[in-house]
């Protein structure tokens, strides 16, 4: 049986647990964010900072797609400072209504996580826009 896709299932939730942490997101905001089942409890986060990946779920596999898609534009965009992404996460931001993006993503779910990954990658904004090269 070969263990490399549950190896990267595990890093994913790791990588993601770990910029969630980064953020100062609470347990219930964590849960929320992923778009976990209603009811689910917080303690049994911890598990995912350590060797168990999320639950395979559609919804949470696709909130942890857009995250890490988030995580991964705001390591390009500052690449030398590793701080600089919870700060950008936490200010206030005209094109989300002059709230930061947690406060968008945790009010507006899915479509939240979706306008802060455009606000960070433009290729995706783009694609997302149905526009095309002529």
């Amino acid at each position: 049986m070969d263990s490399h896709p549950l190896q990267q299932k595990i890093y994913r939730t790791q990588k993601v647990m770990h910029a969630v942490d980064e953020w100062g997101l609470s347990g219930e905001q964590i849960l929320v964010l992923l778009d976990f089942p209603v009811g689910e409890r917080t303690r049994h986060l911890q598990k995912y900072r350590k060797d168990t990946p999320f639950p395979d779920d559609e919804k949470i596999n696709c909130r942890v797609t857009f995250l890490l898609g988030i995580i991964d534009a705001l390591r390009t965009t500052y690449p030398r400072n590793v701080h600089m992404g919870a700060r950008w996460m936490a200010m206030p931001h005209t094109r989300l209504q002059n709230r930061c993006p947690l406060q968008a993503m945790l009010e507006d779910g899915e479509q939240g996580v979706v306008a802060v990954l455009s606000e960070l990658d433009c290729a995706y904004a783009w694609e997302l826009s149905g526009s095309s090269i002529s």
